[in-house]
């Protein structure tokens, strides 16, 4: 096997990674206050050490709950906006196709989702005070784009590789058969 496929092989499997990361993600946004609910059962079980050790937490879960059920219940049309959420990791997942067909042409799908992995960080620390969102949960906001850099990272550096070595076999001039 030629490095130029293992490097296509590779590149690949990461990007499925993160193309499965950002549908979990997205599909994650639809039930929201369902999940919601049954974070809250689980965390609030009598064998959960959660109230006990982490009581802030414990209040953030309820008061986000409490939250969405009232929206849930008398301003339904709201979570519309979670629904476009949920959409949006969908569509971006699906640019992330580019890069699996042919990485080296579509290396900017992957600096784009570097940019918008970067973009996480600004939101949080300027919506979270300006909704409410306790610090720490911000912090949580963020790291969502400081791991789904990484990736990213990776895959950007192994396209580079995989475009040198592109260059490299198209600038070898092909062995010239020996005549008889």
């Amino acid at each position: 096997m030629s490095e130029r496929h293992a490097l296509t092989r590779r590149i690949r499997r990461w990007l499925v990674f993160f193309i499965v990361c950002l549908v979990l993600s997205g599909l994650t946004a639809f039930p929201l206050v369902t999940e919601l609910r049954w974070a809250e059962d689980l965390l609030s079980a009598s064998a959960s050490p959660v109230p006990e050790h982490l009581p802030g937490l414990m209040e953030w879960i309820t008061r986000v709950r409490e939250g969405l059920d009232t929206v849930d219940r008398e301003q339904p049309f709201m979570l519309y906006g979670t629904d476009w959420l949920a959409f949006a990791h969908l569509v971006i997942a699906v640019a992330f196709y580019g890069p699996y067909r042919d990485p080296v042409r579509n290396i900017w799908v992957i600096e784009f989702g570097m940019i918008a992995c970067a973009g996480i960080i600004p939101l949080a620390l300027i919506c979270g005070p300006i909704r409410d969102i306790p610090f720490w949960w911000s912090v949580i906001d963020m790291s969502f784009g400081v791991f789904g850099v990484i990736p990213l990272l990776i895959v950007r550096r192994m396209i580079k590789r995989l475009e040198t070595l592109e260059q490299a076999a198209t600038a070898t001039p092909a062995p010239v058969p020996a005549s008889a």
